[in-house]
């Protein structure tokens, strides 16, 4: 869609909008905005590489980023099983922020001061995603607003309060705690009571920084092969239809896709997450809506929203629609079910009543990869030379940027061209996850925790109590969080 096309016409607050106008799928809506590009040669057949990266998103074209960069004779070769962005790195909300899976744990485990340093890297790399984009001259509609996280209810206001807390202590001093009136100075949220604001955090454009990526990969002589799912990992091969490649080190960067390589089906749980747009907004919408300032805008639910006001004044917001599909299946093109996108436009209402008539247009839903503790994690196995980053639990447009340049650091160390750095001490790396359960216990325990969380926040929004629901208490035990 354009970004001339007009919002639709103000209605009451219960009416609907004809869900047969809605594009359902067809990757996303960033997919949609952008001219398909020439399709990339699948791989010709046996091949030989120094580094074997598999998965086209944004960790695997990362990786190799500052892989050639650091070491500019390296043959690196990225096999991508349909085309580079297709999985999350083409279906996210958009949110460059300074949030990692995991943190709270590798406090416990490592300590606090280990998980500082964690959270400060995350911090720089919300600034080094926005200064490489400049380098390479990427537009990707970046505007750093920060993130805008909203509490409307007493027991989401007391949860926002201590997650304030929280991340003060791990040293974010620059985050700011808002009251009702200050946060609707920058969004007005109905019903809003409170909000935290940080500054590291950026609102952008999926694709394009995806396929500006891909382009600044190749002219660094990379080479990427799409059309070439790898069906089996092993040390020194990357096994496809087509041919083998043979090379020192295999890097798994498949994220959602996990699942479908040989052996790893219980690995990393494809999580489904889903999304619509709606029509580009009016000025006099944008006017009773406020959001000058382009702040990624979240909530303090437990099944949470994601929203971003897109640079053509689009609103897209994001949420679990039907959160894990049995047997860790993917979809293929990101449709979604009407029941899903009328639950999303109906969160879009209650955040912004005032929008009841405007067009959703487009929806779509992707996978992220959920390790069984909920951590992200970068490995590399010396004594095979396989490695692997992930498990970003929807985190991922800043988190693969940080893994990125944390694998290319332990290479390199492997290698003998560098000792130890600190990013290969922070306490994500080759971190040891336990396997997920076998179905139907896993198909079981993911529907019963999302639906545990929604009944958490029905019952938060009808009694009005300060404490967070038991529920979501026992939701969180489900999930082994």
């Amino acid at each position: 869609m354009s970004s001339t096309e007009s919002a639709g016409s103000a209605g009451s607050a219960g009416s609907t909008t004809d869900a047969s106008r809605t594009v359902n799928g067809g990757i996303s809506l960033w997919h949609a905005q952008q001219v398909a590009p020439t399709p990339r040669e699948p791989l010709p057949g046996n091949a030989s590489a120094d580094v074997v990266i598999v998965g086209g998103g944004y960790t695997g074209l990362w990786t190799a980023y500052y892989l050639k960069k650091a070491v500019p004779f390296l043959r690196i070769t990225v096999l991508e099983q349909k085309f580079c962005g297709y999985g999350a790195s083409g279906r996210n909300g958009g949110w460059l922020y300074n949030g990692i899976a995991g943190r709270d744990r590798y406090a416990r485990v490592h300590g606090h001061d280990a998980a500082v340093r964690l959270q400060q890297a995350m911090n720089e790399t919300v600034t080094e995603v926005i200064r490489a984009a400049a380098e390479e001259h990427i537009e990707a509609d970046i505007h750093q607003g920060g993130v805008l996280e909203v509490a409307y209810t007493p027991a989401q206001l007391a949860r926002l309060k201590d997650f304030h807390a929280t991340e003060l202590s791990y040293g974010e001093k620059d985050r700011e705690l808002y009251g009702a009136r200050e946060t609707a100075e920058r969004v007005r949220v109905a019903d809003a009571v409170g909000s935290t604001w940080t500054p590291h955090g950026a609102r952008l454009h999926p694709v394009k920084l995806l396929r500006g990526l891909a382009a600044a990969v190749e002219a660094l002589g990379v080479t990427l092969h799409e059309s070439t799912p790898v069906t089996e990992i092993r040390p020194k091969h990357a096994v496809t239809p087509y041919g083998t490649v043979r090379a020192p080190y295999i890097l798994r960067c498949t994220e959602g896709f996990t699942a479908s390589l040989k052996g790893h089906k219980r690995t990393w749980l494809p999580m489904n997450s889903s999304m619509i747009a709606t029509a580009p907004l009016t000025p006099e919408q944008w006017d009773t809506i406020g959001w000058e300032g382009r702040e990624t805008l979240g909530d303090m639910a437990h099944a949470y929203m994601y929203a971003q006001r897109t640079a053509d004044d689009r609103i897209a917001l994001g949420g679990r629609g039907v959160p894990y599909r049995f047997g860790s299946r993917t979809d293929n093109d990101g449709r979604t079910q009407p029941s899903t996108i009328e639950a999303l436009r109906s969160t879009l209402l209650r955040c912004f009543p005032q929008l009841a008539g405007v067009e959703v247009t487009h929806a779509w839903s992707g996978v992220l990869g959920v390790p069984r503790d909920w951590c992200a994690t970068v490995t590399l196995d010396r004594s095979t030379g396989l490695g692997w980053a992930g498990g970003y639990v929807g985190s991922g447009v800043a988190t693969t940027n940080l893994a990125a340049r944390t694998l290319r650091d332990l290479i390199q160390q492997d290698s003998g061209q560098s000792g130890a750095t600190e990013l290969t001490t922070l306490p994500w790396v080759n971190h040891k996850v336990r396997r997920w359960e076998p179905e139907p216990l896993r198909w079981i325990g993911v529907q019963g925790m999302y639906a545990t969380y929604r009944a958490a926040d029905h019952r938060e929004r009808t009694t009005h109590s300060a404490e967070s629901s038991r529920l979501a208490r026992v939701a969180d035990r489900i999930a082994g969080r």
